[in-house]
């Protein structure tokens, strides 16, 4: 692919990104993990300890309660179960009625002291996010680690015997992500309803799973995947080729308008890319926010315009990418 330079992806849209209401509150509660996969954005891993402190979590307890225009609570990490403060923030969430998203690993579920997460998900109605990145096992355990895919498989068989996916209130939902490119042969996911109905299909047929929903989501070129890409020295011709996938008709649906990202140490985004990438959120006044100064203001509608990157081709390439799959 020939080089050219990318075009800011502010300079691709007719007006500005612009903020709606605020109703997603997006929670990474720290980089413990007890996987280290090789398209992490974060760089989450068993070596890391970055994590929330008891101090921003009571904050955060209190943004949840202070604020009833957040519909969903959306707890990520690392494993967002070996975090501090994931319990009470479940708690907080349950007792003013948002629906609670937890970015599962699955494997989690295994490892010693967590054994009780499944029958506290189902306990709690809390909707399972989990990454499963194919249906074979030989590609999870390339991007995952060894073992990953027969330990994800056990995990979803012991969800659907507490009711998951069976039951209206208790929802699981697959995450798929196109493997790292190795050469300029790029691609983007593949159709998000075709695609789930092969998962549901070989799933069904080989290991009597089943599951609600099925999200494609872009390797957008932050964290180990960006590092990843820079190896190969395919960063460039990467955005690029993001760049030509461009899609307008996504812009109305990003997720970053209607949602605030929040980090471990209570600092404010846009989104979690832009977090990993260190871009926080601003006032029209230039001014960076925290959950301290969410809670003084009485509002979370303080930030009119999206901050935006070359990365956001990724959001809008093709049929569009967010934490809940496809956007058209």
């Amino acid at each position: 692919m020939v080089q050219t330079a990318i075009t800011p992806f502010i300079h691709k849209l007719n007006t500005p990104l612009t903020k709606r209401g605020i109703t997603v509150l997006q929670i990474n509660l720290g980089k413990r993990c007890n996987l280290a996969c090789t398209h992490c954005h974060v760089e989450a891993g068993p070596k890391r300890t970055e994590e929330l402190s008891p101090e921003i979590c009571q904050q955060l307890m209190s943004l949840i309660h202070k604020y009833p225009e957040i519909q969903i609570v959306d707890l990520t990490g690392g494993a967002p179960e070996m975090n501090y403060g994931f319990k009470p923030l479940v708690a907080a969430a349950r007792e003013t009625g948002k629906q609670i998203i937890v970015r599962s690993n699955l494997t989690i579920y295994f490892v010693d002291g967590f054994g009780d997460l499944p029958e506290y998900f189902a306990k709690n109605q809390i909707r399972v996010v989990a990454s499963l990145p194919c249906y074979l096992a030989d590609n999870v355990d390339k991007m995952r680690g060894t073992g990953v895919f027969d330990e994800s498989i056990k995990a979803l068989q012991w969800l659907n015997q507490l009711g998951y996916a069976k039951e209206p209130n208790l929802i699981v939902d697959l995450v798929f992500n196109p493997q790292l490119p190795s050469s300029e042969k790029f691609s983007l996911a593949p159709e998000q309803t075709n695609l789930e109905r092969d998962y549901k299909m070989f799933l069904q047929e080989h290991f009597d799973i089943v599951f609600n929903n099925l999200f494609t989501i872009t390797n957008l070129p932050v964290g180990r995947t960006k590092l990843h890409l820079e190896r190969k020295k395919l960063y460039a011709s990467y955005l690029q080729f993001l760049e030509l996938q461009f899609n307008a008709d996504t812009i109305e649906h990003l997720m970053c308008r209607d949602e605030l990202s929040i980090d471990y140490l209570g600092n404010v985004y846009d989104c979690d890319f832009n977090q990993m990438m260190n871009l926080p959120a601003k006032t029209p006044n230039g001014e960076t926010l925290t959950v301290a100064k969410l809670l003084e203001a009485g509002s979370l509608d303080l930030i009119k315009e999206v901050q935006t990157a070359a990365y956001c081709y990724g959001c809008s390439a093709g049929c569009g990418s967010s934490c809940g799959g496809a956007l058209v």
